[in-house]
């Protein structure tokens, strides 16, 4: 991975939910949420407190996520999109 996030920040790969209802009807671009489902692709080192010590991470490489829907920033490399994020912003551990 040619991005290294820098103290409490995460990289994730956004998870699309799939453009078809369970009933068969496809839903158009224009009428789907904001994904807000991830997978942590690199973790940075942690933040560090006021003290100088780094605060572990509560996340790790692989984990799929869930993260608060108007959080982070979008970027692209190489083609493939990818979205930084605070590990705050990040709701929940799926799985």
């Amino acid at each position: 991975m040619a991005i290294k996030p820098l103290s409490d920040k995460i990289v994730i790969k956004v998870i699309e939910d799939t453009e078809q209802t369970s009933g068969g009807i496809f839903i158009p671009d224009s009428a789907k949420e904001k994904p807000q489902k991830g997978e942590i692709i690199a973790v940075g080192p942690g933040r560090v407190t006021d003290n100088g010590e780094r605060e572990p991470m509560d996340v790790k490489v692989g984990d799929v996520i869930l993260y608060a829907k108007y959080s982070g920033t979008d970027i692209k490399v190489d083609g493939q999109e990818y979205k930084i994020l605070s590990v705050k912003d990040a709701l929940a551990v799926l799985g």
